[in-house]
Formats: C-alpha cells, structure tokens, sequence
C-alpha cells in the first residue's frame, strides 16, 4: 500500500518521497526509469528537482493511463507500459531513449497503490465489495480463480509463505469447504469466510484476512518473481555510477532487496570484501553507502498510516558488469501457470 490520498497533481504522493529524491538524486540531462509509475508522486518530483527525461513503466493499465495524461503536459515524461523486470528492454525499445541504452536511476516503489485498493471494482481490498480480482494487468488468472481451483495444500502454502500466516491451514481448509457450496466470487464474501474460521475479529487490530488478501495479490501477480528479476535488470540497465531505490512494504520483499544488495555488493557475512583470495567475477556490481534501511518519520506514519511498513534500500552502480543469477524466491509455491483459464 504506497501512496497515500492527497489533492496534489497525481491524486497521490508515495511514501519516503524526500529519502527516495535523494537516494536518486536526479540532475539535469539524467535519464531515469519509475518501474512503478502508479499515480506519478516520484516522478513529477524528479521532473520539479531537475530537467531530467522520466520513463514511466507500470503494468496496470489505469496507472498507464495516468502517464499518458501527465505526458501530455509534460513531454519530459515518457511511458511505456510493461513490467519492471523487462525494464532493460524497455529502455532499448524506446524511442529517444539513451543511444546506449543505459540509465542513471531506478526507481522501484512495490506493493499495490491506493488507486488499486481504493477502488472496489479492483478487488484489492477486503473492505470494498467487488470481484475477487487482484490483477494489476487486468488479464490472466484472478484471485478467484486461485481460490477456487487450488488444492488445500497449495492454499497453504500460499497463505503461509507469502502471507507469513500462521492459520494458514485452518483458512485454506475453511475456503475449500465454503467454495463446495459455492464458489468464490466477491471480495467480501472472501473475507467473511476468514473471519468466521478465525472466530471473528476477537479485538484484533487488523482484520483476520489482511494476511490471506496480501498473499493472494502476490501469488495472483507473481510479485516476488517479478521483483527478483527486476533487480537483475536494473542491474543491466543502470550505468556505472547510476542509482538504485527499492522502496518495499513487506518483509519477504525487503529481505530479498537487502540479500541482493548484500550479494552484489561484495558484503557476505565473515567475508571481507577486500580479501585477495575474491575472484574477478565476484568483483562488486553495486555500492551500498547506507546498509541499514530507510524507515518513514513518525510525522510520515502519523500523516499516511499506510506508510508505517515502508522501508527504502539504495545502491550505486559500479562500472563492473551485471551477472546472470537472479535471487532466490521462496519454493514449494504453486505454479501460476497452472490456473490459466481456457479460452
């Protein structure tokens, strides 16, 4: 959940804009790609900080949408529908784009937008009625269709490593039980059918489904997946000096931004990365000046509470070249693949 209401152009400012700005850093004549437009709250900040060209990558058609109106008024902006793991071939694609096709920022701001959650007809949120959705392309498999057709265990599976659910068992096996009278079609129905497995609300601070919702979103648009293979393309696409910021709103995603840096960086736990002994290839593809990650101020938390899981990581780019691995994500998950309808 990264930005937060507000009357400013856009309809929205992300989280951790002054901290991102600054891990950034944009200067004039700089090329930089947002990986995750959404309502356009970074870039129109970059755009303000420096005559600077902004390549507007999302994968939400609404969000694409937007881009193409603040294009309009602003010929800085340049949009490009896709995912941000292809940003590499993004860049290459476009038209005006740097003839060497490489960038001097990325700009990653994960999780789903409040445009997304704040609309009901989206099926993000637990607490609007609409369709079980979830995907923010608008096609392939939806969250209904997960939660009709996955086994018991895959649900589990699901619910408890994206989730960190600890009912995970007990939800899924709730939902394969409610879904033989009637399938699934509605985000609340959904959401009542968790609370009533988890015995109601019983003073929870957050709805029983929040963690269910959070990991079928994930599973629904493959966010981890995608995620890992956009930090290898950043890492192609970036020059040598050109930055990186990762702003993430759940720990698996952080804990895989901080074992890539970590990784990339030369910093392995009891290693020194000046040993003599380290091979050529394992030579450092970025710097990290700040190891411990950026946390919103309480002014930020107390303005925008959506805010208060929001965590920034950024790196520069060295003038080493990008290896091929891209990090590990979780295993035992079901295939996505697998719940694609016929046509």
């Amino acid at each position: 959940m990264s930005e937060a209401s507000d009357s400013r152009p856009g309809g929205h400012v992300p989280v951790l804009l002054h901290p991102v700005m600054e891990a950034v850093s944009p200067v004039d004549g700089a090329w930089i790609v947002d990986g995750t437009y959404g309502g356009g709250g970074y870039a129109r900040a970059a755009l303000a900080i420096a005559d600077c060209r902004i390549i507007a990558v999302d994968r939400d058609p609404d969000a694409m949408a937007r881009a193409w109106a603040h294009a309009g008024v602003d010929d800085r902006l340049k949009p490009a529908a896709g995912r941000f793991s292809e940003m590499d071939a993004i860049v290459a694609a476009l038209g005006g784009a740097p003839s060497d096709h490489l960038v001097d920022g990325v700009m990653l701001d994960l999780g789903v937008s409040s445009f997304q959650i704040d609309q009901g007809e989206r099926g993000f949120s637990f607490m609007r009625e609409g369709p079980l959705d979830m995907r923010m392309e608008k096609r392939g498999p939806s969250a209904a269709d997960a939660v009709n057709r996955m086994s018991e265990a895959e649900l589990t599976e699901v619910f408890r490593q994206l989730g960190e659910e600890p009912a995970a068992r007990r939800y899924a096996k709730a939902i394969v039980r409610q879904r033989a009278q009637v399938p699934f079609t509605t985000t609340l129905e959904l959401a009542r059918c968790i609370e009533d497995a988890a015995g109601g609300r019983m003073g929870r601070r957050t709805h029983p489904a929040t963690r269910v919702f959070q990991a079928l979103r994930m599973f629904v648009n493959d966010e981890l997946g995608e995620l890992a293979r956009a930090l290898v393309a950043a890492e192609r696409v970036l020059r040598a000096g050109g930055r990186l910021a990762v702003v993430t709103f759940h720990s698996l995603e952080d804990r895989m931004v901080k074992a890539f840096l970590r990784e990339r960086s030369g910093d392995v736990p009891g290693v020194s990365r000046h040993q003599p002994e380290r091979h050529a290839g394992a030579a450092p593809t970025f710097d990290v000046p700040q190891r411990k990650a950026i946390e919103p101020s309480d002014e930020e938390t107390a303005a925008n509470p959506r805010s208060r899981s929001a965590r920034l990581r950024w790196a520069i780019r060295t003038a080493v070249a990008a290896r091929p691995n891209v990090p590990p994500i979780p295993s035992g998950l079901p295939r996505l693949a697998q719940l694609e309808v016929d046509a």
